[in-house]
């Protein structure tokens, strides 16, 4: 479909699918094997200045919001959702502080982020709080100029490769979820470690590890808006974010249906290409409705997030739901079309499926998400009595 994209998004999305084709997929198998995190990736992405696309002008950025974001996990992505979290997961991290941030803490952050020289992540999960969110145990104790943070934060993305986390912890646990504050952690703080890399289903070139906070004392300074504020910090980033899982699943989804319809073509049986029976054509046509619906439900997204919407609450879950239900779905039926093949580590559409299952959990499960969906259009309802 055409999506209209300006010069500069066309730019953007070119950019990241010949990194995606020239530099990612020659080696996202072997990234993926060994774990190794995309330290050389991220370089490549600093150079081609794609690491600022979603940070302002004024913080070295070019300018661009959530969709320019979008495209370029998707592009990634299409290539290796693993390797992709690098940037995504920065977004992430980083997108609090230019949500809320005050002008010393855009100074100082942003423009590392925008250059590619620093990595963020997002410190929210607990081992009892990961749907509930509002369970949070760790805490920050005001200790004069200072905060005293004490708990662990688990299944962090970026976790040990950051250098800059925003985490959420309680400043007063009497109120619940309205007790909850924000701050912005650098990593070489005392009393701030990591516990081991986690090995994982899909996504193995990312970097999943606990946060660990013993009596780390860190300047009131990076106290993100107020205190109480921090559930509201949540939110809101996680509105903005989920849009970009939803852009790494599409861009998973069209990666296993590339190389489903070119595997289509060169795999023969009874004495011609698989791609002339039609339970595969009904297969590939199926699989390309799939992924143009749920790109259409992203990009409108996204641009309804850029263009100032108030409340987007419910279409953010939408499009995080229905993508990554939808990379699952087109993940498997690549694998189906392999066949045997499909099963093998030694191509690539195992490991997309593998991928795939994390966006239908991370950011909010999809059971959690219709929740949301459902309850947005409850209130929407009893709004218009």
């Amino acid at each position: 479909m055409e999506y209209f994209l300006t010069e500069e998004q066309e730019m953007i999305k070119d950019l990241a699918k010949r990194i995606a084709d020239e530099k990612i997929a020659p080696v996202a198998l072997e990234y993926d094997e060994k774990g190794i995190f995309p330290r050389d990736i991220v370089n490549i992405l600093a150079q081609s200045d794609l690491c600022g696309v979603y940070i302002p002008e004024e913080y070295g950025g070019l300018g661009g919001g959530i969709f320019e974001m979008a495209l370029v996990v998707e592009e990634l992505s299409r290539a290796c959702g693993g390797i992709a979290l690098a940037f995504a997961g920065t977004g992430l991290g980083i997108y609090p502080v230019i949500l809320f941030g005050n002008e010393q803490q855009k100074e100082k952050y942003l423009p590392d982020i925008a250059s590619g020289k620093k990595l963020a992540a997002f410190g929210l999960t607990e081992a009892d709080a990961g749907s509930d969110a509002a369970g949070i145990q760790t805490t920050a104790t005001k200790d004069g100029d200072y905060y005293i943070l004490n708990g662990t934060k688990q299944w962090i993305t970026n976790g040990g490769e950051a250098d800059i986390y925003t985490v959420i912890a309680a400043t007063d646990k009497t109120k619940g979820s309205r007790g909850f504050s924000a701050f912005i952690v650098e990593k070489d703080t005392p009393g701030f470690s990591f516990g081991k890399k986690e090995e994982k289903m899909g996504i193995r070139a990312s970097a999943t590890r606990e946060l660990i906070f013993e009596d780390c004392k860190i300047p009131k300074e990076n106290l993100l808006g107020r205190e109480g504020m921090g559930f509201i910090v949540a939110m809101k980033t996680l509105d903005r974010t989920r849009p970009g899982v939803a852009a790494q699943a599409v861009g998973i989804a069209q990666g296993a249906f590339d190389k489903a319809v070119k595997y289509s073509r060169e795999r023969h049986q009874f004495g011609q290409p698989i791609s002339s029976f039609q339970a595969i054509q009904h297969m590939l046509a199926d699989m390309a409705i799939q992924i143009e619906a749920a790109r259409a439900l992203v990009y409108a997204t996204c641009r309804t997030i850029d263009a100032g919407a108030k409340n987007f609450s419910k279409e953010s879950a939408m499009c995080k739901v229905f993508a990554s239900d939808v990379a699952m779905k087109v993940t498997t039926d690549a694998v189906q079309i392999f066949g045997g093949y499909g099963y093998m580590k030694e191509y690539p559409v195992e490991k997309m499926m593998r991928d795939a299952k994390i966006t239908q959990i991370y950011e909010g499960t999809n059971q959690i998400q219709r929740n949301i969906i459902a309850l947005e259009l409850i209130k929407a309802a009893s709004r218009s009595k």
